[in-house]
């Protein structure tokens, strides 16, 4: 085969694996509705009694399991990635930790509409949550970047990513002392200091997929 059949062969195969990749629809941030409701109360604790509640509840309910919703919207053409700002300074994704026993989807939807929707809607049932991206494992309180293991024994905690795809339109009501923000997923990627180890590995995980951007 010549150099031309060669390179022809491998953009067939560059183009069957972009075929291949699951698409996912993403809307205009236009399209969604922002609204606010009654501040979260969140603990006032420092750092060392926050690591010894942490680790009592370990001691009685075992592995903590905090689960994290992708969430992505166009803007100016790109993908962008929603985030929660708290104290202009702490940025986390939509979610929250599992009660015991509780599964990571019905957890995941709890949270969705603790944080996100209007207060006393009943709409937890609407989140379509998709499959889990990546899972990290953390075998103590006392050290706050995450291990990408599965095999680290004795895992004190575990942070479970799920895609979640947002439909053509929706309303958001944030609470208070939270801000809802809209992130270029390309900023994301290089600012692994400012988002830490599992946010700013997003771009990575949806590598995988295609961006079918709708209405713009």
């Amino acid at each position: 085969m010549g150099d031309d059949g060669h390179v022809n062969a491998m953009e067939d195969d560059e183009a069957s694996a972009a075929e291949q990749r699951r698409a996912i629809d993403i809307y205009p941030l236009r399209n969604y509705f922002f609204g606010s409701k009654e501040a979260l109360l969140f603990k006032n604790e420092a750092l060392a009694d926050r690591v010894q509640r942490m680790n009592s509840n370990y001691a009685a309910y075992g592995l903590r399991t905090y689960v994290g919703a992708v969430l992505l919207v166009e803007l100016f053409k790109h993908p962008h990635l929603l985030l929660l700002r708290l104290r202009n300074s702490i940025v986390q994704l939509p979610g929250g930790r599992l009660r015991p026993n509780e599964s990571d989807l019905d957890g995941l939807r709890r949270k969705l509409s603790s944080k996100l929707s209007a207060i006393g809607a009943s709409d937890a049932s609407d989140w379509e949550i998709g499959e889990c991206l990546g899972m990290w494992w953390r075998p103590d309180f006392e050290t706050f970047d995450p291990h990408l293991s599965s095999n680290v024994k004795g895992a004190k905690e575990c942070t479970k990513l799920f895609l979640v795809m947002l439909p053509e339109n929706r309303e958001f009501f944030v609470p208070k002392n939270l801000k809802l923000i809209a992130v270029p997923l390309c900023q994301i990627q290089k600012s692994h200091e400012t988002y830490g180890p599992v946010i700013s590995s997003i771009p990575q995980l949806l590598s995988k997929f295609s961006f079918n951007i709708i209405g713009t």
